[in-house]
């Protein structure tokens, strides 16, 4: 079922993709269920979670402002209309399903994030996805929205010393 839940993220991701592009384009004619459907059906013999699908779409789609305004202040140099379209809809699948799915470890909702941001994002769209959604997912659990898996201590970062000679492998 995992493999069938990413093959639906990125059917979900591409169905929000074109929906965002037609809408910005003024085109006024797109059809969520039809745009489902059609690529649905370019992976229909490997999808059975149909439902998943449409509702990861309905539920980015239904709350995209509210998403938008909580991924703002995590990225504040970059305005969301200078977030490149693919990355701002896969911040918002992951945060919609950090907020909405319970039965989805947080890790994992990151990690499938970032997987989509290698695949279809630009090149440092994985690292700008999973700084964001980290970030998110820390503020939330600060904040005692859900309950949390024990916090790592941060690590030290190392310095670098110009004198320090790297040690020789004996």
């Amino acid at each position: 079922m995992a493999s069938n839940r990413h093959l639906g993220r990125i059917i979900a991701l591409q169905t929000l993709y074109e929906q965002d592009f037609r809408r910005d384009a003024g085109d006024d004619g797109w059809n969520d269920p039809e745009i489902i459907a059609r690529n649905i059906a370019r992976y229909q013999q490997m999808v059975d979670d149909v439902e998943f699908i449409a509702q990861l779409v309905k539920g980015v789609t239904e709350t995209s402002a509210t998403l938008d305004a909580k991924i703002q202040p995590v990225a504040p140099e970059w305005p969301l209309d200078q977030i490149a379209r693919m990355d701002l809809i896969i911040l918002r699948i992951g945060l919609y399903e950090l907020e909405s799915a319970p039965d989805v470890p947080a890790k994992v909702v990151i990690n499938e994030a970032v997987e989509l941001a290698k695949a279809f994002g630009g090149d440092n769209s994985s690292k700008f996805i999973n700084g964001v959604l980290g970030t998110l997912l820390r503020e939330r659990e600060a904040a005692g929205s859900e309950p949390t898996e024990p916090a790592k201590p941060a690590k030290k970062p190392v310095k670098k010393n110009a004198t320090t000679k790297p040690k020789k492998d004996t």
